[in-house]
């Protein structure tokens, strides 16, 4: 064996791993997705309140919808996702739950990663926490409307 034979095969054993992986959303059908909303709009609510809301999609296209992992960097948790792939024509729903403990103005995005043209769908979280009404608040309150 010569030097170029042995240099050639310590690159593919090297090397060959990268060269040969592919991410496995390449490897699926591409199918199409709508949902119903992209953004949740959580309005004023108070500290404390549920947080929990759903994104419901409907798989419009022809094969399989895969969702393979739903990226999340903000103060909330994927409460559920489909574990198995939506057929076609049939919805599913990916629940989120926003911390609402922490008081100030909502604008995150959570990304799902799927098997759609577009990969990777970004879905949004908007609105305001409020502090908790306390009883003195809701005293004063009442004397400012008198």
């Amino acid at each position: 064996m010569n030097m170029k034979n042995i240099l050639l095969i310590l690159i593919t054993i090297s090397f060959g791993p990268f060269i040969n992986a592919q991410d496995v959303s390449t490897l699926d059908k591409v199918t199409t997705v709508e949902f119903v909303e992209t953004t949740i709009d959580y309005g004023k609510i108070e500290k404390g309140s549920n947080g929990v809301r759903t994104f419901t999609f409907k798989n419009t296209g022809e094969h399989p919808l895969k969702i393979y992992n739903i990226y999340s960097a903000c103060n909330c948790d994927i409460v559920s996702q489909p574990e198995e792939p939506i057929a076609p024509g049939k919805t599913g729903e990916i629940k989120v739950k926003y911390d609402t403990e922490k008081v100030g103005p909502i604008v995150k995005t959570i990304t799902a990663n799927t098997n759609t043209k577009e990969k990777l769908i970004p879905l949004n979280l908007i609105g305001e926490v409020l502090p908790a009404n306390t009883d003195e608040d809701n005293e004063e309150n009442e004397k400012m409307k008198m």
